[in-house]
């Protein structure tokens, strides 16, 4: 076996991205703390086509170079918007047709694994702050709950991670490439 070199990847470039039919995600990021987790989202949801991610209350905005650190470019591609709350981005995905999602453990949850998205469905996923998770306000706003099933003694991990575990495996049920 030998590594491919960049230039067989057939990467997009920037215009083309930007140009690029998306699956039909929005992120939001719910109060995350660390310009790492932000630039983390950001260059997942590059690689995997998310149409825009909200970026919302104290959740870090590029230009930044701690973001720059991990997102590498990708918080010059993928679209993005600040809210100052994340109640005021809900209303507006909800007004715009997206049905709410948390990503969140809670009472009546469903499991990732169990969860189908309906054909053409919009969805919004709110992925919370490092230690409080999604705020209770917003839960309350969401039309649905998926949680990541866990089975060690952790029951949680970094936000970066459940967004790169969330988004593969929407993109796989939304996809057809």
């Amino acid at each position: 076996m030998r590594k491919l070199d960049n230039e067989e990847l057939s990467r997009l470039s920037v215009d083309d991205f930007k140009h690029a039919s998306k699956i039909p995600i929005t992120v939001v990021l719910d109060n995350v703390r660390s310009c790492n987790n932000v630039g983390s989202v950001f260059r997942t949801s590059d690689a995997l086509l998310v149409n825009k991610i909200c970026l919302c209350g104290i959740t870090a905005t590029p230009p930044d170079k701690e973001i720059h650190k991990t997102a590498l470019g990708a918080e010059n591609t993928v679209a993005w918007e600040y809210f100052s709350t994340t109640e005021e981005v809900v209303d507006m995905l909800r007004n715009e047709g997206y049905t709410i999602i948390a990503i969140e453990q809670v009472e009546g949850s469903i499991l990732l694994n169990e969860y189908r998205p309906e054909p053409n469905e919009k969805l919004a996923l709110i992925f919370g702050n490092e230690v409080k998770g999604v705020q209770q306000e917003v839960v309350n706003l969401c039309d649905k709950t998926i949680e990541i099933p866990q089975f060690g003694t952790k029951h949680s991990f970094n936000i970066s991670v459940s967004a790169g575990i969330v988004l593969w495996d929407l993109f796989n049920k939304l996809s057809d490439r």
